[in-house]
Order: C-alpha cells, then structure tokens, then sequence
C-alpha cells in the first residue's frame, strides 16, 4: 500500500461512453477487484476511484465527468502525470465454483467487471445485470459480453438495449415466480447508486443469499485516519471496512439507502 502520491504517466486513454473515460497507466502495487486508490490532480483535487482493472503492470481507473476533478481526469491525454496513492479498502471475494449474481448500475460496472474478469479464472459462473438510463451509458458492456461463464443482461429505463427497467427489476424477473432461481446463486455482489443497492440488500437478505456491497462515502485520506467517511450508526470507517462489506453488516448501517454526509459532515438525503 503506497500511502503518499506517486507520479505517473498515462499510457492509454479510452472513452467508454458520453460521460465515462477510462485511464491506463503503470503503478508499482497491485489492486484486487472492489478496492480503489486515491487520484490526484495537483492544482485541482484528489479523489478515491475504484479500480477498473489491473493487468498485473498496469491499473485502469474509470472516471465519469461529472465533477471538478472527473473533468480534468477526462481531459487528461496520453503522457500526461497524474498522482496516484494506494490500493486501499476491501475486495470482493468468492469460492471456486460460486454461481454468482452482479448487479452494477451504471460506471458501478467497472469494479464488477473485474471481479468477474477474475472470478470465472476460479471456474464462477455469473449473471451479469447491468442498468443504465440508456444504452448510451452502459460502459463495459463489450467486455462483460465475452467473458467465459458469464450472461450479460443488460437493462435500460428507456428500453433502449435488453430489459426495460432497472438491473434489479431484470434480476428479480430471471429468477422467476417465487424466486425459483434464487436457490442457485451462492453470492450477489453490487455496485452502483446506492438506492439501487438497497433494494438488492433487501432481495438478497429476503432470500438468505450471502451479498457484498460497496459502500461509498466522502474519503479524504484512505486509510481511516481522518474520519470523514464513518458511517451512522456503527462508527466504522468505510475506506477501511469497505468499500466492499457483506450485507449482514451493511444492514447495520442506518444511513445506508437513506442519507449520506457531505465533505462538512451535513447529512444529504439520497
């Protein structure tokens, strides 16, 4: 774990969708799927990303610009230096052979991505859903697509591309009347607006399937030292317990799905 910004150089530049770019470049510590490291831009500001994917020389970053900083990290070029400090924060897991469901809600699908990538290397099966608003916004959709073991199911709101709805309406209807396929999932994994994750918390403790979740909140330093990113009510610092938690105790949460704080600590409802 690098603990202070490393420079480095960005090697690779790929534009996923309207709003989704993903950065390419050559870090000396090794990142496993659902943690992330901090970027910085000098001059602008210094934000954790998930990791999108490690090649085992190099980690991709995925950014959407919707921010101060993701809009400077969109703009960034082939060659130009970024700071990057970590990996930090909790993987997903699984057991060889896992028949396993992920739910990803727009740019959540990147983590995901990775952890599938992995996972089928251990011979997991997985049911890949995937919401969007539209088609347009539906990034790594090519590369979950050919994936050995694994189903891609897309879902759009407007109808766009695969199920009309939300990923999890799309999930609940593949499990059918009564939840008949439930039985043969071992694990859901999730990663996405954090509404969207409540309602696959609620589904997957309703039907006793192990779940983790990745719990996102304002992190400054990374490693649980300033504060910033405990959570209501169990005090736990989520860069260090998280991002990536099992549900039994994302369920402790009381702000989970409900209201998160800003940067000043004012609670924000989602």
């Amino acid at each position: 774990m690098n603990l202070f910004p490393s420079s480095v150089r960005i090697t690779k530049v790929n534009k996923e969708t309207p709003l989704v770019t993903s950065l390419v470049f050559e870090y000396p510590e090794r990142a496993a799927p659902g943690q992330f490291v901090m970027v910085w831009v000098p001059g602008v500001d210094e934000k954790p990303m998930s990791v999108a994917f490690d090649d085992g020389k190099s980690i991709t970053v995925s950014v959407a610009a919707v921010g101060t900083l993701s809009k400077a990290l969109s703009e960034k070029k082939v060659g130009d230096v970024i700071g990057v400090r970590g990996p930090f924060g909790q993987k997903f897991t699984w057991k060889k052979g896992d028949r396993i469901a992920m739910l990803a809600g727009g740019y959540g699908v990147a983590p995901l991505y990775f952890a599938a990538h992995e996972a089928v290397k251990d011979g997991c099966t997985v049911d890949f859903f995937h919401g969007a608003r539209t088609h347009e916004y539906l990034p790594f959709a090519d590369r979950v697509e050919v994936l050995m073991n694994t189903t891609y199911y897309p879902a759009t709101d407007d109808g766009s591309r695969g199920f009309k709805g939300t990923s999890v309406a799309c999930w609940v209807e593949k499990m059918g009347d009564d939840y008949a396929e439930a039985q043969k999932y071992d694990l859901v994994m999730t990663c996405g607006p954090e509404r969207m994750m409540k309602a696959v918390s609620d589904v997957a403790f309703e039907l006793g399937i192990k779940a983790l979740v990745s719990v996102e909140r304002y992190m400054k330093c990374g490693f649980g030292i300033c504060g910033n990113c405990v959570v209501d009510d169990s005090g736990i610092t989520t860069c260090k317990k998280g991002t990536v938690m099992d549900n039994e105790e994302v369920r402790k949460i009381a702000e989970f799905g409900v209201y998160h704080r800003d940067s000043l600590g004012k609670k924000v409802n989602w």
